[in-house]
């Protein structure tokens, strides 16, 4: 055994079917990290497994409980390199459930997220987690939006949404007495829910079928155990060598990599591509002040624009009730940099030399310029906001910073001078990137 491992081993007992309704063994909310369990199928002594995930967010747990339940008889771990589960990308979205109208018909993320959704749906229902469909509006505010609107319904039939319909001024209102559009898609089938919560319960059915959590757990190398090793029957049986920063090994037959922002070094890690690679971008959200939560109902998203890979600045509910604005989306200094001057010089270097960021940022200049620009001022969001519920002004809005788990509201706007330190520093970086040169008067 390798002492410094925490090891949250699963209790006894095996899955009897493939999915969410088949498994009797899991009850009740999954709360906090998931809790030690004791007895199991593999002793806390154990270091070595048929199958590792590398990843403790909401793929890699969900994958962990999916081969458990399917394959009970093998020994499954999941390695986390943070001290709980499911705190960076499963902890840092706007927690809508989306419908799948977004999506090229017929490709596989179509139809994942329509299954998904109504699976996720049955889930949470089963496990007590609580979630609401409050449904989404996708409006257009100006005339030259409507054929992508109506291109963008006709995608959501061919995918199998269920309940779309166009609506007109009359009844958006109906829908959102607050909002102002000339046409709409109604998506009665989105929702929201708290993805971390999902996660932890996907954890504590992993647990509850016989598998195994390591957490504080960061890879540093994957590789082939060597000739001397193999010999043995550990060696032949476990022949993959999972280190860790702090020298520590776990052995297995097969590796199933989650790793999110880090997919793609992971990836080249385990000996395979690292392609395509990742670049950091932060989404800032702004939030509604609680006494105006009253302006929006359910979920208004803007026509999207096919040229980028954005969804564009929107209304987001929240469990807790409240409303979120946005997000920006800005390119960051750091792979899990949540607040604007979170800075790593390696993630930089990684940008600049491996990445494809140069070319996206010279035929997309002026769009990250005009992102940039809007996550520094604040009336320039809450401007763009008002096309949508005019009666929003900039005095009814809060500044959120995400600090990983937790978040920050700031009652005023960010100090003029932070600000224009941070879009100044962008600028010039992003001009280094694509050669560009400008003038400032």
């Amino acid at each position: 055994m390798v002492p410094a491992l925490r090891y949250l081993v699963g209790a006894c007992g095996r899955a009897r079917g493939g999915f969410a309704g088949d498994f009797p063994g899991a009850s009740g909310l999954a709360s906090g990290r998931p809790r030690p369990l004791c007895g199991g199928s593999r002793s806390a002594s154990t270091s070595s497994f048929d199958i590792v995930i590398v990843g403790g967010g909401i793929v890699g747990l969900a994958s962990a409980r999916a081969l458990i339940l399917r394959h009970p008889s093998l020994s499954i771990g999941v390695l986390e390199k943070e001290k709980d589960l499911a705190v960076h990308q499963t902890g840092h979205n706007s927690g809508v459930i989306h419908s799948g109208i977004y999506y090229k018909p017929e490709s596989l993320k179509a139809k994942l997220c329509v299954q998904g959704a109504a699976l996720l749906y049955e889930y949470c229902q089963q496990k007590g987690i609580s979630y609401k469909q409050c449904g989404k509006l996708i409006v257009a505010v100006e005339q030259e939006e409507i054929p992508r609107l109506q291109a963008l319904y006709e995608r959501g039939l061919q995918n199998g949404v269920q309940g779309l319909r166009l609506i007109q001024q009359d009844d958006i209102k109906k829908k959102e007495p607050y909002c102002r559009g000339l046409m709409a898609i109604d998506c009665p089938h989105t929702g929201i829910v708290d993805y971390r919560q999902v996660a932890l319960s996907f954890a504590q059915d992993f647990q509850d079928a016989g598998g195994s959590v390591l957490t504080n757990f960061e890879v540093k190398d994957i590789e082939m155990a060597k000739e001397s090793l193999s010999r043995s029957i550990d060696g032949m049986q476990y022949p993959i060598v999972i280190k860790n920063i702090k020298g520590e090994e776990i052995r297995c037959q097969y590796v199933v990599t989650c790793a999110g922002l880090y997919s793609d070094r992971i990836s080249e890690l385990s000996g395979c591509s690292p392609d395509p690679r990742i670049v950091p971008f932060r989404g800032d959200y702004l939030l509604l002040k609680p006494e105006k939560c009253y302006l929006v109902k359910g979920n208004i998203y803007p026509v999207p624009d096919s040229r980028f890979p954005f969804l564009g600045v929107h209304f987001t509910p929240r469990m807790d009730g409240s409303i979120w604005l946005g997000p920006n989306a800005v390119l960051a200094f750091k792979r899990e940099g949540y607040r604007p001057f979170d800075f790593s010089a390696t993630d930089v270097m990684d940008i600049i030399i491996n990445s494809g960021l140069i070319k996206l940022a010279s035929q997309n200049f002026s769009y990250g310029v005009t992102e940039m620009y809007k996550a520094c001022f604040l009336g320039a969001t809450v401007k763009y906001l008002q096309k949508f519920i005019p009666e929003i002004t900039i005095n009814d809005i809060f500044r959120q910073v995400a600090v990983r788990g937790l978040s920050w509201l700031w009652q005023q706007p960010m100090k003029v001078s932070d600000n224009n330190i941070y879009c100044f520093l962008w600028c010039c970086f992003a001009l280094l990137l694509t050669g560009s040169t400008c003038s400032f008067k």
